[in-house]
């Protein structure tokens, strides 16, 4: 029962120690955070600010002219992979 009472005893004064070493601390200063609102309206005015982009987004696309057709692509794959499956066999 000694034992017990010696621990209960030694976390009661390990508890009140550590509130003591708390209360001397100053608590740290709050620094003042940036408005994300403020953020996003400025992002928004100098988007449209900034005239029209799309035109520069676009020029990296293809376009449908310039596109392979899909068949034409499938044909080319298939065909590779059988000559590497042939190839593998070796049937030349």
């Amino acid at each position: 029962m000694r034992r017990l009472y010696a621990w209960l005893a030694g976390v009661a004064g390990g508890m009140a120690a550590y509130r003591l070493s708390r209360r001397g601390r100053p608590e740290p200063a709050l620094q003042p955070q940036p408005d994300p609102a403020e953020a996003l309206r400025s992002k928004l005015a100098e988007a449209r600010a900034g005239g029209d982009d799309r035109a520069e987004f676009e020029s990296g696309e293809t376009t449908v002219e310039q596109a392979v057709d899909p068949d034409a692509r499938r044909r080319s794959v298939h065909e590779q992979a059988r000559a590497a499956i042939d190839e593998m066999r070796g049937e030349d």
